[in-house]
């Protein structure tokens, strides 16, 4: 088999983990940023700062646009999501009681709760999805009690792709008073997401994957009413005078300089689903995604995680062979790039079965076209009939 320099072909299916590659929007606005008003927002009173801070608050405007979200100031930028959900597990469940969560949250859920719940801080149940990864929301509902002081749910699976009915279980925890945590890293770009419909109380996105903005873009909302515990603490380039941090929305949660750069390639990336339209996003990926699908079912060593209603996700692996090894096969010889392994989610992959090596994820995006997928289809067989003549 010959081998293909991996300058010469490049697929690029990895998008779960962060996007590639960006809309030129976005390079050239970080760029811009970069060179024209590279100040410390809110550290200043001089001109490039200003504008630096005036740039940062319309993104605000844009994602609050994205999200149904009244006010921009309820949204802090973070990091990524995993620092939004570290501030509000452990700096908005402020009562002691049960908290429900699923076997499909990724470890930036899983870890702060099991913090919690070691602590003595609360109680945790954690929702086993059905046998295809899907996970029902009436388990979730029916799960509720008098002591169940907070949900905490991913909207899409990271490794399966299952979509949750978040709507359902919104609907519940608004007229019972529980804190409603949705990690949106997912879906946010793919779904449409309105927190006032699915009365989301708490929102934790990402910026790096479809919502196309640079690594170490993030952010939180957290709806007017509810009271939170900074666990960073900080400059804030305002209310200096304080011993504390600020327990106001968004300085309480923005402790220290902000990733101007990453924060302003963000709002370029909305821009750009805007213009494009979140549903000819999702109809292409979905195209894809159920090309993928179609042909894998024709082939009987191939072993599918999850079932057809997903998001562009297709996890698998092929009999025989680990796959870190068909991975990185994958990549060598034919410039395929995928993730294998556990996918920070170890739960899920013990339920669906292959909790020891994890699985192989394809993950498109809305760059990837037919004639990849295609191209990786080819790949899949052309190793199957290798292994076989090894044999």
């Amino acid at each position: 088999m010959e081998m293909i320099k991996i300058e010469e072909k490049i697929v690029y299916f990895d998008n779960s983990a962060t996007s590639f590659p960006k809309p030129e929007i976005v390079y050239k606005t970080a760029e811009r940023a970069m060179r024209v008003y590279g100040a410390n927002a809110g550290r200043g009173g001089h001109r490039m700062a200003i504008e630096a801070s005036q740039e940062i608050f319309k993104v605000r405007e844009k994602v609050a646009k994205l999200f149904n979200i009244k006010d921009p100031l309820r949204i802090a930028f973070t990091q990524n999501s995993t620092y939004a959900l570290n501030f509000a597990i452990k700096g908005c469940i402020n009562k002691k009681g049960s908290v429900i969560t699923t076997a499909i949250e990724h470890n930036s859920s899983l870890r702060p709760l099991f913090s919690k719940r070691d602590k003595d801080e609360i109680s945790l149940k954690i929702i086993e999805p059905e046998l295809n990864g899907d996970i029902l929301a009436e388990k979730i509902i029916e799960s509720i009690t008098k002591d169940t002081v907070a949900i905490v749910v991913n909207h899409i699976s990271n490794v399966t792709g299952a979509i949750v009915d978040i709507e359902k279980i919104g609907k519940i925890t608004r007229e019972k008073g529980i804190l409603f945590i949705v990690d949106v890293s997912q879906s946010a770009g793919y779904l449409d997401i309105d927190v006032e419909k699915l009365c989301i109380d708490i929102l934790c996105f990402t910026g790096h994957k479809s919502l196309y903005g640079l690594q170490g873009s993030g952010g939180i909302y957290i709806r007017e009413g509810i009271s939170f515990t900074p666990i960073i603490e900080g400059g804030t380039g305002s209310f200096s005078k304080l011993e504390r941090q600020p327990l106001v929305m968004p300085e309480g949660l923005e402790a220290g300089t902000l990733n101007t750069m990453a924060i302003i390639s963000l709002g370029a990336g909305i821009d750009y689903i805007q213009e494009v339209g979140i549903e000819n996003i999702r109809y292409h990926e979905n195209k894809l995604t159920q090309k993928f699908l179609k042909e894998l079912e024709k082939i009987s060593e191939v072993e599918i995680y999850g079932n057809e209603n997903r998001a562009p996700v297709v996890t698998l692996n092929i009999k025989g062979i680990d796959s870190g090894d068909l991975a990185g096969y994958l990549d060598e010889e034919y410039g395929i790039l995928v993730r294998s392994g556990l996918h920070c989610a170890p739960k899920i992959h013990k339920i669906i079965g292959n909790g020891e090596s994890g699985g192989v994820r394809f993950s498109f995006g809305f760059f990837n076209t037919l004639e990849e997928v295609e191209y990786a289809i080819k790949a899949i067989k052309e190793i199957i009939a290798e292994i076989k003549e090894e044999k």
